[in-house]
């Protein structure tokens, strides 16, 4: 299907613009990863050997779901087998039996709470998170058993380096109320970050180190996996199945991700980015993984090229806003997204003429592949995010113009926009089944609704900490930073400080969210909590590591989409 284009005349002639304005420049460097993947777009695999590790992950996945559904003495052996599961990267392949047996556990919970295992922290700690990231309202004062009279965790935990790592990872599943969490975090941090290491094992240290900067709940799904494969390859009573299937299916993942990402590298190189756009990031593999974030499983290959590409025109238009339009370009490019009208551009510079052109072009083939799947009104939504995108962007724009520096109230509601977490949950969306419905894309449009504004502080505010001051050296208009900072005469880092206690603020109101019973299905949400996730990878060290993408972000594309795991000999091949 076409995309239905306006045939009525603009109600006014697109005035010229001068081709001598003034163009700003942001400097971005240019793209580390050029043509690297399109190697990747044509299959080079053989049938006859993606048949063998098949066959092989197959027989895996038997053993492990056997594991899972047998019966065990000892809760605990059950919690740690499952939080393997989840932490190497498997849990998508039994998602229906982690949920029966969370729910057996759920519905023992009392008798667990109150039975024999009070002195174990560790398993008190995994108890907690498991249940809450599963949507059980499990309350937290199941930790004042590890304190004493006078209210402060008891001295028998300090040692405890295990038990305090839970710990650590379960206070990132609170509720605002749950002050004992915040009392406990801070107990965490202060003693993992000053642990004897010559009384923990080098791999404990090791994951110690890492967890402090990227606890479970934050990061990107496929890199934790990654990292926590050869965390658990080091420890001394791992399961040799559970590992072997982890390596296998990461090796499997990583080889249908390479052929997207060609694929995707492909569309790209017709799009001519270099030299329509030299003013604009260049980071297709960046975007490609950290929509990987959003959702890797192999279910949701046309999801992740819809997102991909629209986070693409995203990043493109993002760059004509803030760096290359006029404020007269602009103005007259918002009114012809806003009329959805492709004759409006007349009169535009050529790579705002280019873009546009794209935006139809791509509309048009999402909209031919909803349509064949009875899922036309989707367009719709796609439609409405773009126009809100672009107007906010405008909004932004007047604001820099005008030297402006707006409130925090007047700033939020546009930046919050401007982001671009809303245009990345609409079209994510796209492309999954109906288990997204139309009452899911009402959600995402609105303003109001918690988990998503909660998702669009974060990536908001975490990405005007990391990047306000190459921002304000480049011109561009001002951040959460500088408003907190004008409005309530304060520091940089008093405003800094100010800002991450919102950050921390809305991870709490996701996990609130979560709670069963939930308005959408928990699969749908949890594309939401894997964005915010994703954030704090891109953004990691108040770094923007989207716009300097040489270091993190290089460690990234390579441990994801070049190196393979190492496994059995079938590395070189899978």
């Amino acid at each position: 299907m076409s995309l239905p284009l306006s045939g009525v005349p603009s109600s006014s002639p697109a005035k010229k613009t001068s081709p001598n304005a003034e163009r700003r420049s942001a400097i971005f460097h240019p793209t580390i990863w050029t043509d690297y993947f399109l190697k990747y777009a044509s299959d080079s695999n053989s049938m006859s050997f993606e048949g063998v590790v098949e066959e092989r992950s197959d027989r895996l996945k038997g053993e492990v779901r056997k594991m899972l559904t047998s019966a065990i003495d000892k809760p605990s052996q059950k919690l740690n087998l499952i939080d393997q599961i989840q932490r190497l990267g498997l849990a998508y392949h039994f998602e229906s039996e982690i949920v029966e047996q969370l729910e057996q556990i759920h519905r023992s919970y009392f008798e667990f709470h109150c039975g024999n295992n009070d002195d174990n922290l560790h398993t008190i700690a995994l108890l907690f998170r498991l249940l809450r990231q599963q949507g059980y309202n499990v309350s937290c004062e199941i930790f004042n058993r590890f304190k004493d009279s006078e209210g402060n965790f008891s001295k028998s935990v300090f040692a405890n380096v295990q038990g305090l790592l839970s710990l650590f990872e379960a206070c990132h599943l609170s509720y605002c109320s749950d002050d004992i969490l915040n009392d406990a975090l801070t107990f965490t941090i202060t003693h993992l970050e000053s642990i004897d290491k010559r009384k923990v094992s080098p791999n404990l240290e090791k994951q110690v180190s890492h967890a402090l900067n990227h606890p479970i709940r934050k990061g990107l799904p496929r890199l934790e996996a990654r990292h926590y494969i050869q965390f658990y390859q080091e420890e001394p009573s791992h399961n040799e199945v559970l590992l072997s299937l982890a390596k296998l299916d990461f090796n499997s993942l990583q080889g249908q991700h390479q052929k997207e990402l060609g694929n995707l590298t492909r569309w790209w190189k017709d799009l001519d980015i270099k030299r329509e756009f030299p003013f604009t990031r260049d980071r297709l593999a960046e975007l490609y993984v950290w929509m990987l974030g959003v959702h890797f499983e192999p279910d949701y290959e046309i999801a992740r090229g819809i997102v991909t590409k629209m986070m693409v025109i995203i990043s493109i238009l993002d760059d004509i806003y803030d760096v290359y339009g006029t404020l007269e370009e602009l103005e007259i490019f918002t009114e012809a997204i806003e009329r959805w009208d492709v004759d409006a551009i007349e009169g535009l510079p050529e790579c705002m003429q280019v873009i546009y052109k794209i935006i139809f072009e791509l509309y048009d083939e999402i909209g031919y592949e909803l349509t064949r799947k009875g899922r036309s009104y989707r367009l719709f939504y796609a439609k409405e995010a773009m126009k809100i995108q672009v107007r906010a962007y405008l909004v932004e724009a007047k604001w820099f113009h005008k030297s402006h520096i707006p409130t925090m109230e007047e700033y939020m509601p546009i930046a919050l926009t401007t982001i671009g977490n809303q245009m990345a949950f609409v079209a994510s969306f796209l492309g999954m089944r109906d288990i997204v419905t139309k009452d899911t894309f009402d959600l995402l449009l609105s303003s109001n609704h918690k988990i998503v504004k909660a998702s669009k502080v974060i990536g908001r505010l975490m990405n005007d900490i990391a990047g306000h001051k190459f921002e304000q050296e480049r011109g561009h208009v001002a951040s959460s930073v500088e408003c907190f900072m004008k409005q309530y005469k304060v520091t940089e880092e008093e405003a800094k400080k100010e800002i991450r206690k919102l950050v921390a603020d809305a991870w709490k109101d996701i996990n609130e969210e979560l709670r069963h019973p939930t308005a959408v299905p928990m699969v749908v949400l949890m594309r939401i909590v894997n964005l915010a996730g994703a954030i704090h990878a891109v953004y990691e060290d108040e770094t923007d590591h989207y716009v300097n993408a040489g270091t993190n972000f290089k460690e990234f594309v390579t441990c994801l989409l070049v190196n393979p795991c190492q496994c059995d000999g079938f590395e070189e091949q899978v």
